[in-house]
């Protein structure tokens, strides 16, 4: 795992909000990822979540045929997967995370299956943190290509520097590729990066930074394995999220997001030293 940050890097994710590392994964590791991959979605049957089967971020029934081509969405695979745990609980995966965000502790909020079937639709523009139960401008995350991921089946795009000036509005992932430019027009006329990747390739994102994906043109699968992260010390702003129904009937606003069973900890400035 190239998992060393040069200043210059960590100065262009900061810049920017996103990085793309290639190679970051070794062949061994790339086919363990995979394994771990294909495992998961087997013993999931269909369900987003351990315990439920629906998940955030869909809209109404007009729109929801055409969401679900989007991509399969598969959340806190690490939760009932053993592989999967190891390889999201890894201490250099929440160091990367920390050096980026500038922080002194991360904490997993959740990682994701992203799955785009062949002949999928784009992923339109749209911003991470609004959805997640907290609200930190610093919080990131690792999108990993488990796939090529090319201009033909779904790369990923980034508005460079959008996170220094988009809030927690957004307007979610619909029909309208450009809808987030209602929000922010400010970025209507700001070009576009693409980002595509050899498997095994990642690229780091701020969660207030725009981006996208093309839509699958080819015929075969584009895989992608993410987590997003949070900076410790964060509180509950009262969106639930992944969070279950068991667990928000014990929040309220600015209760503390600090379970290890959910958020694990994985890595902490404190503890390295």
């Amino acid at each position: 795992m190239r998992n060393d940050l040069s200043p210059q890097a960590i100065a262009q994710y900061r810049r920017d909000g996103f990085l793309v590392i290639e190679d970051f994964l070794s062949a061994d590791e790339l086919a363990f990822w995979r394994e771990a991959l294909n495992e998961s979605v087997a013993k999931r049957n269909g369900n987003k979540m351990p315990d439920r089967k629906e998940v955030y971020g869909k809209g109404d029934d007009a729109d929801k045929s055409y969401y679900d081509n989007v991509f399969d969405q598969l959340i806190n695979l690490w939760q009932d997967n053993e592989k999967m745990r190891r390889i999201m609980l890894d201490e250099r995966l929440g160091k990367m995370a920390a050096q980026l965000a500038g922080v002194d502790g991360i904490r997993i909020w959740h990682d994701q299956a992203l799955i785009k079937k062949p002949w999928a639709n784009p992923t339109s523009w749209h911003l991470d943190t609004p959805y997640w139960s907290f609200s930190d401008r610093r919080a990131v995350s690792i999108w990993v290509a488990l796939d090529d991921a090319t201009y033909e089946n779904g790369c990923l795009f980034f508005i460079p520097g959008s996170y220094e000036k988009t809030t927690f509005e957004n307007p979610g992932i619909g029909k309208n590729m450009g809808a987030i430019f209602t929000t922010y027009p400010e970025f209507k006329t700001t070009k576009a990066v693409a980002a595509p990747m050899k498997a095994g390739s990642c690229s780091f994102h701020n969660g207030l930074t725009i981006h996208g994906a093309h839509a699958n043109m080819t015929p075969g699968l584009r895989r992608a394995m993410t987590c997003a992260y949070m900076p410790d010390g964060n509180t509950y702003n009262g969106t639930q999220n992944i969070l279950s129904d068991e667990m928000v009937a014990t929040l309220k606003v600015g209760d503390p997001l600090n379970s290890d069973v959910i958020n694990p900890l994985i890595y902490s400035k404190k503890k390295a030293v």
